[in-house]
């Protein structure tokens, strides 16, 4: 798929997917760097922490790959990726551990990301690309 013929909300869509992906990433390294720097009062919670979180990093980064590349499946997996951080996001506003400085932003890039890839254009480009193939 050329850049011409990339809908913008495809382009913002895939610029947050990717932007969502390299924090995915950071949070990942941290977690690793942090289970042998300040091992947790459970080692095994914080090895399954970072294993976990380095899963999620590897599946958006193939999310924002596909989304790039005009792959069909991406738009699924975009969006169930987008539940699950405003799952997180909910989470994040509520309870005695609230913090709302980086639930309101999770919340927020969910819903933009959610309503981008359910765009009609959306839709079509990557439908389009993928009947090309």
């Amino acid at each position: 798929m050329s850049s011409q013929t990339r809908p913008p909300a495809l382009v913002a869509a895939t610029v947050i997917l990717a932007l969502e992906a390299a924090l995915a990433v950071v949070l990942a390294v941290v977690l690793l760097v942090e289970v042998v720097v300040a091992p947790s009062a459970s080692i095994g919670a914080g090895i399954a922490l970072a294993v976990l979180a380095v899963i999620a990093a590897a599946w958006v980064v193939a999310i924002a790959l596909g989304l790039w590349r005009g792959r069909a499946w991406t738009r699924a997996a975009g969006i169930v990726w987008q539940v699950l951080q405003a799952g997180v996001g909910f989470g994040a506003l509520q309870g005695a551990f609230a913090a709302p400085a980086w639930g309101w932003p999770l919340l927020g890039a969910a819903v933009v990301g959610i309503l981008l890839l359910m765009t009609k254009s959306v839709g079509t480009a990557l439908g389009s690309e993928d009947r090309r193939r």
